[in-house]
């Protein structure tokens, strides 16, 4: 009861705003309801409300963002993702790496916050919105970081799926190599699937379109040892002495997250509600970025925001050039 007291009506807000927000995603996919909902969030935040809301707001922005990360272990089929996702390893791992070295040199030279620089780094490389809300939580991550580097992923998610299909036919590829490069170069799954979709219109197979979603997949798993790796780095950099506790810092919900996708993979096709729990969870994160927005100032967000926009597109450039690279390397183009 002290619970419902302390959150229902911050929990109401948040819920309140991710309903259109959601709606606005399934009319703008490209857009996607986390972006919709941070801006009706952002818009809100100026608005006077009573404290009787914070707690709930404070606890949508922490927990059920963690619970959200959980539900979406249930849209992954691992044998799936393993079989063609194997293809891109290097790939991946390549891209991944690239995105994370940058994101840290360059946020050394340009003085940019270690938190926005990590967000950044990780929403460019893995799953844009979906590694950042995974990531935020295990380094500590405050709501306006989390608004920006959000707001930078999706400027370059929007910008990636309309260039990517006209660079890509002025390159040469063919429906694997497309696939492969926009499934590793480009930030978030909706922007992904309408890259591949404008190739698939132009090329009359849906090959590249399957390609890039499941290559995507692949590089979502990689939220598991890189959210582990950043509690680790975050403990010890916070940590007053040099000996580490790992019971202490592990993020337990990338664990559930990994255990609901092997779960989904081995008894998937025996439940049918389980298909309607990813979409739950993207829900729910529509509810956090509606919290987060609350929590932001947005003549702040707007004064600091150059600087991680520049971060963003270093990081974006070197991550596609490496993938054109690696796959000339393997002869996939």
């Amino acid at each position: 009861m002290n619970f419902l007291s302390n959150n229902l009506h911050g929990l109401a807000l948040c819920f309140a705003i991710a309903v259109p927000a959601a709606y606005l995603g399934k009319l703008f996919p490209i857009i996607g309801a986390p972006v919709f909902a941070i801006i009706l969030g952002l818009l809100m935040a100026g608005i006077p409300r009573s404290d009787i809301f914070q707690g709930g707001i404070t606890f949508t922005s922490k927990k059920i963002l963690q619970y959200a990360i959980i539900l979406l272990g249930f849209g992954m089929n691992l044998f799936e993702i393993f079989r063609v996702g194997s293809q891109s390893l290097l790939i991946i791992i390549s891209t991944i790496g690239t995105a994370l070295v940058v994101s840290y040199a360059v946020s050394r030279i340009m003085k940019i916050d270690h938190d926005i620089a990590t967000l950044v780094g990780v929403g460019s490389s893995i799953c844009g919105g979906s590694a950042i809300a995974a990531a935020a939580p295990v380094i500590k991550a405050s709501d306006e970081d989390i608004a920006q580097s959000i707001s930078v992923i999706f400027l370059f998610n929007v910008i990636a799926a309309f260039l990517f299909p006209t660079l890509g036919a002025i390159l040469g590829f063919n429906d694997m190599g497309f696939g492969m490069w926009a499934g590793t170069a480009i930030n978030d799954t909706s922007s992904v699937v309408a890259a591949g979709q404008t190739w698939a219109s132009a090329s009359g197979s849906d090959t590249a379109l399957n390609y890039a979603t499941i290559v995507k997949l692949t590089r979502t798993l990689a939220i598991i040892p890189i959210c582990l790796g950043l509690a680790y780095l975050t403990s010890k950099r916070k940590a007053t002495t040099s000996e580490v506790k790992i019971s202490s810092i592990f993020p337990m919900f990338i664990i559930y997250f990994l255990g609901a996708s092997i779960i989904n993979t081995f008894a998937g096709s025996h439940f049918d509600f389980f298909q309607f729990l990813p979409a739950i969870g993207k829900f729910m994160i529509a509810m956090a970025m509606a919290a987060i927005g609350l929590n932001t100032n947005l003549v702040k967000l707007i004064k600091t925001g150059g600087k991680p926009i520049l971060l963003g597109l270093i990081c974006w450039f070197c991550i596609a050039v490496v993938s054109l690279a690696m796959q000339h390397l393997l002869n996939i183009w």
